[in-house]
């Protein structure tokens, strides 16, 4: 019975490869190697996901998970979350599916969960408000971020080429969006600093910080470039540098939490934050406070300035 309700999910909630391909999206070509590169990250976060569909609960999958190359895990843990996600909103007889997760074999890639469940959401057309209110305040704009990415990565000349504004998506909650929309950029441009720059530079001027954070972010935890496109990228953010080196200590801090180094997010570290990743992650923790919201701004928003006041007190704006 329980093979028979799996060959069922599968066939209602599995998504083919196919559908995260660049020549399916849209997206630019680019660089060969690059395309490759970001197509096969796209190809791992279906692993995940559909891992999740197939398999019956949060154990089993991370068992699976865990045979995924290590520096590209990650992306499996995240789209298995999206799964359990899905799972909880559209199978109403069970409903602690990523919740398990989380507390369980997924702890250790938290972040990459809370982005997962963005991703389920912005398929589903969920509302984000009654979910981000019950999870914890300081990483909770995660799933908004997921969000972003998601909307973007499906609709991107909705949100890319024509900048909407997402519908449903209010407050400060259109920030943690544009971070993920930033990320989502490192994809649709194919990681061309060139292409990148422009494309920011078309939105107003009140949400390129946050694309930038993005950015950092993706190139950073996502790679698939050399040293010269970094130092290009980091050369071009302008005034924007400071939010560039802040989502490449999330970045960071990410695959430290995880245990997934990788050979690119040590050389993104050195280039946007003039640190080895190991010393970018812990400005993470070192700039975290507990004391939440000052009334006005989330508790997240507010460990984003300490990020990148601390890289100011260390002169990253003026390298």
């Amino acid at each position: 019975m329980a093979a028979l309700w799996g060959k069922i999910r599968g066939r209602a909630f599995r998504i083919s490869p196919e559908e995260v391909s660049f020549k399916r999206r849209g997206f630019w070509n680019g660089n060969a190697g690059v395309r490759e590169r970001l197509e096969h990250i796209g190809a791992t976060f279906l692993v995940g996901y559909n891992a999740a569909i197939d398999r019956d609960g949060p154990a089993a999958t991370a068992s699976h998970l865990e045979t995924v190359d290590l520096e590209m895990r990650g992306f499996a843990y995240e789209g298995a979350s999206m799964g359990f996600a899905l799972m909880d909103y559209l199978l109403p007889w069970k409903k602690d599916r990523l919740r398990a997760f989380l507390d369980g074999p997924a702890s250790a890639h938290a972040y990459m969960v809370y982005v997962g469940a963005g991703w389920a959401l912005a398929r589903l057309h969920r509302s984000i408000g009654p979910v981000i209110r019950s999870l914890d305040p300081m990483v909770r704009w995660l799933v908004v971020d997921g969000y972003g990415f998601c909307e973007g990565f499906f609709n991107w000349r909705k949100y890319v080429v024509d900048r909407a504004a997402p519908r449903g998506v209010n407050g400060y909650a259109r920030r943690a969006f544009d971070q993920g929309l930033g990320r989502c950029l490192w994809f649709v441009e194919c990681a061309e600093a060139d292409r990148i720059v422009a494309t920011i530079g078309r939105f107003r001027t009140s949400r390129r910080s946050d694309l930038w954070s993005g950015v950092g972010l993706a190139a950073t935890y996502a790679g698939g470039v050399d040293r010269n496109v970094l130092e290009n990228l980091r050369a071009r953010s302008g005034e924007y540098r400071l939010a560039l080196a802040q989502g490449a200590v999330f970045a960071a801090k990410a695959r430290q939490r995880a245990g997934n180094p990788a050979e690119h997010t040590e050389l993104a570290c050195q280039v946007f934050c003039g640190a080895s990743a190991d010393v970018t992650a812990r400005v993470a923790d070192d700039t975290m406070e507990t004391s939440g919201s000052n009334g006005t701004e989330p508790a997240y928003e507010l460990w984003r300035r300490r990020i990148q006041s601390r890289f100011a007190e260390l002169g990253v704006r003026e390298a």
